[in-house]
């Protein structure tokens, strides 16, 4: 007997069931979870993050396996962020690392587990030498699911050739409230533009789900839910709203990606409902989101949300927890799959079950479907990845391409007095604003190989042709970095020598354009009590206003370019500036973006994701707003400065011939919905038609319009082209009085345009028997 242990194999060398490539990884999952012990269990649902130093490298800084020997004999779920080890890892070296590490898991604990690496990849993969895309709300303003599929399927490639598995991305919170600093990572407040958005996202990251091609990653939807429209505008406030409002407007693109796209995991959202944290929710992450969706996916903690239902003093305390094991408990019934980022309350689960306070069955259910993707990524089978020289730098050149013309697609152009754009006959051009001359990529950003501002975008437009001056004009914030916590506001003396010297440099100029807006730290992800994000204000910060009422008095002419992460309260701008252009933030080719759509090499296409409010006081905004929400204002306008859909282009598109296949349907049934489409100009552009619907007479209120389908389509001049959409039961449904998703019989008017405004659509009858 002695001998016979002596002589046997390790258990990861049987060929137990789970290593069998031949069964389902349904099969495998099941057969290892019987063969784990208890703490081999609860460290798949645990990550490490901030302690990779401690854990992977001795005091000199170099890699120690005995370390990780030390701290990890039972194995771990996840790592995240393996990019940012140590400061930041070039492709070659996390490729390196990430086998390192594998190796160990692989070949030297018990049963040989692998483990899921994790990536930010709001808007390109967040790491050093990574292609940079437009910040989501930018992507939005595309009207493009056919290309954010292929941004996101180049980003999926990305990451997984660096050994990289499941992206923290996308965000489909509907965003209701722009004094919050997240309005950039989101696709705006559209539920239909979301959805649509969010599917096409996850497409491109999972593609059909098959993830062992070594090209794909985990999608993980966030943040779940009712995240976008925070109490007060700040972010992780609650969001006490209707079940019926939660459904059919904050749950609903999180439902079309999990049905339509087979999203894999779901992040929840720090925020409460209803006095419930999210993370012990069990009516939205079990009743609803298993139950009632079907989800077989998992759900990841947001970092250190499992923590905050007991106590975290620097970001949020919900205080529904007197410890971390009553934390722990409550999230793990609530159906919280793993604790991100560090192993902090979930280590308690072990002496939980051995204690009576928590049952081992439930922490089965928990790990199962967690190990049956990583079967599904073929990481049992193929746990490493390669890289050949020159790999990287090929795809970062290859993808320059995509993320120009995202870039090019997402400026939107909000005013053309006497059309002075595109620039024509202007031999010295004055470029000047604080942001005319800086990186601006927006949060969760990577460090790109390649970055082109607008100066030097404009200036290698004009080459020869021309002269182009420089001036900052004033400053935003002293620095801008996302990462400082300390935000600093500029010196009043400082920024008055700046306009005088920018009043000089128009002087000298035939046109002026002025590059405005925000910056990475007047609006971003208020992470906690020092490093804030969100506004009471929609103003431009500082002197910008200043800026331009002195450019505009040396009657030059001008053009406003705006850089932010959330729409900004421009009145005086809009009123008094001939030209005026939302850029958002456009990612590595800005200055190519910018200076093809200035000088009319790219006719701009984008259209608002997001209504523009006049001021913070008209808040909520959005289009699609009840009927009794907007009664006026003493002194004011109840509308937005520019409404959701909106965006001109440098030609003229005339809409005609609205009409239905059948002006009367059944419940059950669809319809078509066609419309003739005419370029009116003389040049080509891009036009993107939208449909919206409105239930007259219902069983409780709806909007007063809601995006129910958009196309982008390009016309040569004088060319007239037919858009037909297709109107399903899905489109027409609601949650009703009874708290049914369904049809109502009855007349829904039919719009179609180009934007959300009364005065863009066409319109038509379509009854429901």
């Amino acid at each position: 007997m002695e001998k016979s242990v002596r002589n046997a194999k390790p258990e990861s060398e049987v060929l137990y069931d789970y290593k069998n490539p031949d069964l389902s990884p349904d099969e495998r999952a099941e057969d290892l979870l019987k063969r784990m012990t208890l703490e081999e269990k609860v460290a798949q649902m645990l990550c490490i993050w901030e302690d990779k130093k401690t854990i992977f490298f001795d005091d000199e800084g170099n890699f120690s396996i005995d370390k990780v020997r030390e701290h990890l004999k039972n194995g771990i779920g996840q790592i995240a962020r393996l990019s940012d080890t140590n400061g930041g890892l070039d492709p070659y070296q996390m490729v390196e690392f990430a086998n390192k590490l594998q190796k160990f898991f692989v070949e030297e604990t018990r049963l040989g587990i692998p483990v899921i690496f994790h990536e930010e990849c709001l808007h390109g993969l967040a790491a050093k030498d990574a292609t940079s895309y437009p910040v989501p709300i930018g992507l939005a303003a595309t009207f493009n699911p056919e290309l954010i599929e292929k941004i996101f399927s180049a980003i999926a490639e990305d990451a997984r050739s660096r050994g990289a598995h499941q992206a923290l991305t996308p965000v489909v919170d509907v965003v209701r409230d722009p004094r919050w600093g997240r309005v950039e990572e989101t696709f705006g407040e559209d539920t239909y533009l979301v959805s649509q958005m969010g599917i096409a996202s996850v497409k491109g990251l999972q593609g059909d789900g098959s993830l062992n091609n070594n090209n794909k990653v985990i999608a993980t939807l966030k943040h779940f839910a009712a995240h976008g429209q925070p109490e007060s505008g700040t972010n992780c406030a609650p969001a006490n709203f209707s079940e019926r409002f939660l459904r059919d407007t904050f749950l609903m693109p999180f439902k079309e990606a999990i049905d339509k796209a087979g999203v894999i995991s779901v992040m929840a959202s720090y925020n409460e409902i209803d006095g419930i944290p999210s993370h012990a929710n069990k009516w939205l992450l079990r009743k609803v989101l298993r139950d009632e969706w079907n989800f077989k996916g998992f759900v990841v903690s947001d970092y250190y949300a499992i923590t905050e239902l007991f106590h975290k003093e620097e970001t949020v305390s919900h205080g529904v927890a007197a410890n971390k094991v009553e934390a722990a408990k409550l999230a793990l019934e609530a159906g919280v799959n793993i604790e991100f980022p560090n192993p902090d309350c979930y280590p308690n689960l072990t002496e939980m079950v051995k204690g009576g306070l928590a049952d081992e069955s439930d922490i089965d259910a928990l790990v199962l479907p967690m190990l049956k993707y990583k079967f599904e990524l073929g990481l049992f089978d193929n746990p490493y990845v390669e890289a050949e020289p020159g790999q990287f730098e090929n795809k970062l050149e290859q993808d320059r391409e995509l993320a120009l013309q995202a870039a090019r697609e997402t400026i939107t152009l909000l005013k053309n007095e006497g059309n002075l754009l595109p620039l024509k006959d202007f031999k010295k051009i004055a470029v000047i604003g604080p942001n005319a001359d800086r990186t601006l990529l927006g949060g969760y950003h990577g460090t790109p190989k390649y970055y082109t501002s607008v100066y030097q975008g404009i200036k290698d437009k004009v080459g020869k042709n021309g002269e182009v001056f420089y001036s900052e004009g004033c400053k935003i914030t002293v620095g801008g970095s996302w990462n400082d916590d300390e935000v600093i506001l500029p010196d009043p003396a400082e920024d008055e020598k700046l306009i005088n010297e920018a009043v000089a440099v128009a002087q000298k100029s035939d046109v002026a354009v002025l590059v405005l807006g925000g910056n990475e730290q007047t609006s971003r992800e208020a992470w906690n009590k020092k490093h804030l994000g969100d506004r009471p204000s929609l103003e431009l910060v500082g002197r910008q206003n200043k800026l331009v009422e002195e450019i505009l008095k040396t009657g030059k002419p001008v053009v406003v370019l705006l850089f932010n992460g959330r729409p900004n309260s421009i009145g005086f701008i809009k009123d008094n500036v001939p030209a005026i252009l939302e850029c958002w933030y456009l990612g590595q080719e800005t200055g190519r973006a910018v200076a093809d759509v200035l000088f009319g090499d790219y006719n701009p296409s984008g259209k608002l994701p997001v209504s523009i409010p006049r001021s913070a006081g008209h808040i909520p905004a959005h289009y699609s707003h009840k009927p009794s929400a907007r009664r006026g204002y003493l002194f004011d306008d109840v509308s937005p400065l520019f409404a959701f859909g909106y965006g001109l282009s440098y030609t003229k598109f005339s809409f005609d011939n609205l009409r239905l296949s059948k002006d009367t349907i059944s419940a059950d049934e669809k319809v078509s919905v066609s419309i003739e489409v005419k370029n009116e100009g003389a040049i080509a552009g891009e036009e993107v038609v939208q449909l919206y619907i409105r239930d007259k007479v219902s069983s409780v209120t709806r909007p007063v319009k809601e995006l129910k389908g958009f196309r982008k389509i390009t016309l040569a001049p004088g060319q007239t082209s037919t858009v037909v959409f297709e109107l399903l039961p899905e489109h027409l449904a609601f949650t009703n009085v009874d708290m049914k998703f369904t049809v109502e019989p009855g007349e829904f008017e039919i719009m179609v345009g180009n934007s959300s405004r009364d005065e863009d659509l066409i319109k038509t009858i379509l009854t429901v028997k």
